[in-house]
């Protein structure tokens, strides 16, 4: 039964399947010591359950962004572009968890931990690609609000789009390509068959990008606060809903930067330090709250944006509240 187990989910590190193997063996070779018969294992573990519910929450709530923004004519905005990228890559990676847990415990293969592997490591690099990518457009919106609107700004968001998804496959594919662990247990690093230094250049990478999202953010705020000292100093109250709504799109930024920052820093840290031998708890524990942010994504973005809310309620109701449809619509309406 151990040795069932250990395959099933060879896919994290199973110290505690060979501990309890280790002092199992220690305990029979000992006339002194009675032979004690081991409990039963538990078939699937439990922790895997939870990151498959997880996943499926994931996929449920993005694939309601994705379906409101491909069927809505209205929405092919820029902004609304890269919500729906975002709302692509954790749709992907939801579904991505979810073949996992499928895989592991009814069809066993290298080839089949290799794809899973890499369709969750694409999908979560193009989640915070698409992160990056919406900071820049809110501090491209406010830098050149003159021209935001410009056909110029839609070409440069398809190829943000374009940069940030055709590198998150070629990391994807890594594994597929050889750089595994699959040969050489001992290069393997927390979650399997992603060797060590695969890992660690991930980790590095998703780092510098929040640091330049960190960076981007600093700015954004000083440029509201420089507009709106001229708006007061000026005493132009017309243009104040406009900075009003600018402000409304920062701190959305900010609950996002804080949010990725909450969850994906633990597991971001951990795979820098640990490796195969560290007990497969600490990966579980910090692995868990990454996944969270594909979760709350559409909670403190797409659903917030009033446009994405109107849809909603003509698909739920066919009506648009009174409050939503005398809202004017801002590009910096986040």
């Amino acid at each position: 039964m151990n040795e069932d187990l250990k395959v099933n989910l060879s896919w994290l590190p199973q110290d505690h399947v060979e501990a309890s193997s280790t002092e199992n063996a220690s305990a029979a070779g000992s006339s002194l010591v009675p032979v004690v018969e081991p409990e039963t294992e538990l078939l699937v573990n439990p922790w895997d359950i939870v990151l498959c519910t997880s996943g499926t929450l994931i996929s449920c709530e993005n694939a309601i962004v994705v379906l409101i923004i491909f069927h809505n004519p209205s929405l092919r905005a820029p902004m609304f572009l890269l919500i729906g990228s975002l709302a692509l890559a954790d749709l992907l990676a939801g579904i991505g968890l979810i073949i996992n847990f499928v895989f592991a415990y009814l069809l066993q293969s290298e080839a089949t931990k290799l794809v899973t592997i890499g369709l969750i490591v694409a999908s979560f690099s193009a989640s915070v690609g698409s992160l990056l990518a919406i900071t820049v457009d809110r501090y491209l919106s406010l830098y050149y609000a003159l021209t935001y609107n410009s056909e110029r700004t839609v070409t440069f968001t398809y190829v943000m789009l374009i940069l940030l998804w055709g590198a998150s496959i070629c990391i994807g594919l890594l594994p597929v390509m050889g750089w595994n662990c699959l040969r050489d247990e001992s290069t393997c690093s927390v979650i399997r068959p992603l060797t060590k230094n695969n890992a660690a250049v991930l980790s590095v990478s998703f780092l510098l990008m929040f640091a330049l999202m960190l960076q981007l953010y600093i700015q954004i705020c000083k440029i509201v606060m420089r507009h709106a000292h001229q708006i007061a100093l000026q005493h132009h109250f017309l243009a104040t809903s406009h900075y009003v709504t600018t402000r409304k799109g920062v701190s959305t930024l900010a609950i996002i930067l804080g949010t990725f920052a909450a969850c994906w820093m633990p597991f971001t840290l951990y795979s820098l330090i640990a490796d195969y031998t560290y007990p497969s708890i600490y990966t579980y524990a910090t692995l868990l709250p990454a996944t969270y942010n594909s979760i709350i994504n559409p909670v403190i973005y797409a659903f917030r944006n009033q446009e994405i809310q109107k849809a909603l309620w003509l698909i739920c109701c066919g009506c648009i509240p009174s409050n939503l449809s005398q809202r004017a619509r801002s590009p910096s309406d986040v």
